[in-house]
């Protein structure tokens, strides 16, 4: 098949600051070092992933972990291998971009390093970085490309017919970029900084308008992270001397600049479905296009990758879920700083066609298995593949979203993806991994890794991030935009304000914000009301679900109307030291249906709480796809004391029943367990106020415990009336071993 040819367009070069967009309301996030995470759902996952997801990951990455099923592929060999000067030994180990996922540990553990200093970790990565360094001083050019280096050394970035679509050449480079940034900001270590613009510098000198190459990559990302490299120059013009930079700090931005507006910008492309094609692929390997379209032609890489057409001029977001959201994410991130017309138009209106047609109901994306790709409007299919990585793309395009437009309703679905998609990438161990999150599945096992590991890495970056995203700020306002137990420092002008916030959520909807600032001082705070509390489950109508009852705010014990702007609630006073803010939200059952148009869900409904959609789990529900659920029933939360952190769970009436219920049965799918004895120290009910100790005794009597759990020795734990209860449980007799205030 003859590839599809185009003619190589002429595109004007986009400066910043060009055609500039007024209609926006920048706020910026804060630093990780300002914020700080007290939180009792939060906190002990951030010890997990400190202290046996990282390690677990960088074991794996090394090869060293026996229970590994790649063991022996060791990322780090590679760096070591180029550092020796081997060139082209037709070996790499791991695929072509480990590299970036590499870097892109490296940039998750910076921002964890920037929350909760661990020297022990900073000096495993600091050998890292060594490796890293010497491998790029082998190079005059300081390039940095393991596997085009030891496998087609001649074909760096995709030149000699070389094939930049599986060299991944530009994408390592971008997630060193990124790793650069984010660990001098977290640590002020510079080296690793110092090889990241070397490899910018040089990407700067071969890349741009004719006569250089007409280079984009193939997959996205580096777009954001160069767009990073230009404002951490930016803002530190010092630091240019410090690390021996060549550019200028607008050069990184107008090169990121060149990437998204030179997609579509092509000499033509085989269609995605004929790769493997012989004369599509001998166009490309012998670089037959340049005879009759130049040396600074590219093929294309189609909608797969958005180099159809123009971005600007692409109506939807398209392809591969994970490389789309990330180009969005790039875009958003420079028309953040270039105020650009076009980048704005095209960042909202592919959200919005992600959000308001193709975004899942737990907040991932990527209905398709094949290419892991989005699917057409309205396609969500209970099957569908939804990869983590997926689901992260999606948290930080909506979070840079929010930062460019100030409005919460993206951080709304940054909230839905983060719960209830990104979270399940990593189990309750800290050692296995989930890729595929359908919402419908009869595989419940997570991997131990991957001949593909990139989800651990996304995960780990954006988890690490989200302690930046809880507040926001302007010059005048504080924007409170998760709930998220913690403490923050924010420069609001020449006041600086500390914010504590204590809450329960996701399981309980009170937030309590105390503001100090330092004297009594006039500016606003806006704070978050999700849709779904307020009656939107989604901006554009492809969920509906009706909240239980309306949010309430107070503010010293004085309750105020809730006067929205732009999905926050408007406070606008003077603020004095110690005053208080306290949210209510309506975290109880409610049902979600999806829109007429998603043909593959009519008739079916979701179950939510708060920000939490929930799931029939099959070890608890025999015949579970048999389930029916009456919708003119009531809901109401319940706790069971087996499940990780209090989880609440649903008493639906009328229960669930099979499809061939008999009426004359006594109970659903949640039969209560025999009652058991009850020993409680004294001292231990003490603690409770009298009104609820009778009541606890009660319900310890009915062995709270699922029916497939008898563990003797096994401590299980639940939360009641502001307690932390601890049992244990041998035959019939429940001994509680602790009850301490939450």
């Amino acid at each position: 098949m003859k590839p599809i040819k185009t003619a190589l367009l002429a595109l004007p070069f986009l400066a910043a600051g060009c055609n500039r967009d007024s209609g926006t309301a920048k706020i910026r996030p804060l630093e990780a070092e300002s914020v700080r995470v007290e939180d009792a759902f939060w906190s002990p996952r951030y010890e997990k992933w400190e202290h046996i997801t990282v390690g677990d990951m960088l074991d794996k990455f090394e090869g060293n972990d026996p229970a590994h099923f790649a063991c022996g592929v060791d990322a780090f060999e590679n760096f070591d291998l180029v550092a020796s000067g081997a060139r082209d030994i037709g070996r790499h180990a791991g695929p072509p971009w480990y590299d970036g996922l590499v870097y892109e540990t490296i940039r998750g553990i910076s921002d964890l390093l920037a929350q909760r200093p661990d020297p022990a970790l900073k000096a495993r990565v600091d050998g890292y970085i060594a490796r890293i360094e010497a491998a790029q001083k082998s190079d005059p050019d300081g390039f940095v490309g393991t596997n085009t280096q030891l496998t087609e050394d001649n074909h760096r970035w995709g030149a000699n017919g070389g094939f930049l679509r599986m060299q991944h050449d530009v994408y390592n480079a971008g997630m060193l970029i990124e790793a650069g940034v984010h660990y001098y900001q977290a640590t002020g270590d510079d080296r690793l900084l110092k090889v990241a613009t070397r490899l910018a510098d040089y990407m700067v000198r071969t890349m741009g308008p004719a006569p250089k190459k007409n280079i984009v990559p193939a997959h996205s990302g580096p777009e954001e992270a160069l767009v990073k490299l230009y404002k951490l120059y930016r803002d530190r013009p010092g630091l240019r001397a410090q690390t021996g930079a060549q550019s200028a700090a607008g050069d990184y931005l107008r090169l990121a600049e060149f990437w998204i507006g030179n997609r579509g910008v092509h000499c033509g492309y085989p269609l995605w479905g004929t790769w493997g094609n012989d004369s599509a692929e001998r166009w490309i390997h012998e670089e037959l296009y340049t005879a009759e379209f130049g040396p600074e032609a590219r093929p294309a890489w189609g909608d797969y990758a958005q180099d159809s057409i123009r971005v600007f001029d692409q109506p939807a977001i398209v392809g591969h879920a994970v490389r789309a959201t990330l180009l969005a994410t790039g875009i958003a991130a420079a028309a953040y700083e270039n105020g650009n017309a076009d980048y704005i138009a095209t960042a909202k209106r592919w959200w919005d066609d992600m959000a308001g047609k193709k975004l899942f109901v737990t907040g991932g994306v990527g209905a398709v298995h094949f290419d892991e790709k989005f699917g057409h409007d309205y396609y969500l299919p209970t099957d569908a593949y939804l990869e983590t990585c997926a689901a992260v793309g999606v948290g930080f395009f909506s979070q840079a979203m929010n930062q460019l437009t100030g409005d919460a309703k993206y951080m709304d679905e940054f909230e839905r993806a983060l719960y209830n998609n990104v979270l399940a990438g990593v189990a309750a161990s800290g050692r296995q991994y989930t890729y595929q999150n359908p919402l419908n599945t009869d595989r419940s096992e997570r991997w131990e890794w991957h001949p593909c590991p990139c989800c651990p890495p996304m995960f780990l970056k954006i988890v690490s991030a989200t302690p930046e995203f809880i507040y926001a700020r302007d010059d005048r306002t504080v924007y409170v935009n998760l709930f998220i137990g913690s403490d923050a420092d924010i420069a609001l002008g020449d006041t600086q304000v500390h914010v504590r916030q204590q809450t329960r959520y996701p399981v309980d909807g009170k937030v309590v914000l105390t503001l100090t600032p330092e004297k009594a001082a006039r500016f606003t705070v806006k704070v978050r009301i999700p849709g779904w509390a307020r009656g939107e489950e989604n901006p554009f109508g492809l969920y509906v679900s009706e909240s239980p009852a309306a949010p309430v705010l107070s503010v010293n014990g004085t309750p105020v109307e809730i006067r929205l702007d732009k999905g926050y609630a408007l406070l606008d006073r003077v603020w004095n030291p110690a005053d208080r803010i306290v949210l209510e939200l309506p975290v109880a059952p409610r049902l979600v249906r999806a829109h007429k148009a998603a043909r593959e869900l009519d008739g079916m409904a979701a179950i939510a709480a708060g920000p939490l959609v929930y799931c029939i789990e099959q070890a608890d529900n025999a015949d579970y796809a048999r389930l029916r659920l009456d919708t003119a029933g009531s809901m109401e939360l319940g706790y069971r004391s087996d499940l990780m952190d209090g989880t609440p769970i649903f008493d639906i009436k009328p229960y669930l029943a099979y499809t061939d219920s008999h009426p004359e049965a006594r109970g659903g799918f949640a039969l209560t367990t025999d009652a058991v004895r009850v020993k409680c120290p004294a001292q231990l009910l003490e603690k409770l106020p009298q009104e609820r100790r009778q009541t606890l005794l009660n319900v310890l009597a009915q062995d709270p415990r699922p029916g497939y759990q008898h563990e003797p020795g096994r401590v299980y734990g639940f939360p009641f009336a502001g307690f932390e209860v601890k049992f244990t449980v041998e035959g019939d007799l429940l001994t509680v071993r602790q009850i301490e205030s939450r």
